[in-house]
C-alpha cells in the first residue's frame, strides 16, 4: 500500500513505474505476461518489500504496533513510512511532489489497457483523492486508514492507527530516515544490474 515510495523508487522510467504498481495486483506467474521493464517494474516491486520486511528499523516500527496490530503491523508501518516521505519530499527529489504524482497518475492512465481490474478500480480513487500528495497529512494518512480497516479481511483496528503514529511520532520518522536512503541504496544497486541487459 506504500505506493508513493514505490512509484518514486522506479527512477522515472514510465515502464516501471506502471510494473511497480501493478505488482500487488498480480498473483503467481501471470508478471510473465508483461513486456520486459513493466515485468522489471513488477520484481523491483517484490524486491523492495523483501528487503523492507528484513530492515531492522522497519522491524522496530513494526514491534511499536504489534500488540495492537499484529499481522496489520506491515501495512501500517508502510503507509506510516509514505507520510514521511511525502512529508520531507524535498529531501528526496527536486521534482516538487504535486507534479511527481500528477506525472505518475497519467503516466498510469496511459497504460490503461494493461492494468489489472482491481488496480484499475483504484486508480480512479488515487487520483480524484490525490492520495500521493495528501499523505503529507495526517487526516490524509487517516483517511487511508480508515479505508484499509473496511476493506480487511478480518476484523482490525486499522482506523485507529493514526492515533499510534501521533502516539510515537518521533520514534516513526527517525526509523524512516535511518531505513529509507539503505532502500533507496538497494533499489538502484538492484536496478543497475539490469542496465547492461537491455532489461
Amino acid at each position: 500500500m506504500n505506493f508513493l515510495a514505490h512509484l518514486y523508487l522506479s527512477r522515472n522510467s514510465e515502464q516501471i513505474m506502471v510494473g511497480n504498481f501493478i505488482a500487488d495486483f498480480i498473483k503467481g506467474t501471470a508478471e510473465n505476461s508483461y513486456q520486459r521493464e513493466i515485468n522489471l517494474g513488477i520484481r523491483l516491486h517484490r524486491e523492495i518489500d523483501s528487503f523492507t520486511n528484513k530492515h531492522h528499523k522497519f522491524a522496530e516500527s513494526k514491534q511499536r504496533l504489534w500488540r495492537r496490530h499484529r499481522h496489520y503491523s506491515s501495512v501500517i508501518v508502510d503507509i506510516f513510512y509514505d507520510h514521511f516521505l511525502a512529508k520531507n519530499w524535498d529531501e528526496y527529489s527536486t521534482t516538487p511532489l504535486t507534479k511527481f504524482a500528477s506525472r505518475a497518475y497519467s503516466t498510469i492512465q496511459r497504460f490503461d489497457n494493461i492494468l489489472p481490474q482491481k488496480a484499475r478500480r483504484v486508480l480512479p480513487h488515487m487520483r480524484t483523492y490525490n492520495w500521493l500528495v495528501n499523505y503529507q497529512k495526517l487526516t490524509g494518512i487517516d483517511r487511508a486508514m480508515q479505508g484499509m480497516a473496511r476493506r480487511a479481511s478480518f476484523p482490525s483496528e486499522m482506523a485507529g492507527a493514526i492515533e499510534d503514529l501521533q502516539k510515537d511520532y518521533a520514534s516513526f520518522e527517525n526509523d524512516f530516515r535511518e531505513f529509507f536512503p539503505d532502500l533507496a541504496a538497494h533499489s538502484k544497486n538492484y536496478l543497475s544490474k539490469f542496465a547492461d541487459r537491455n532489461l
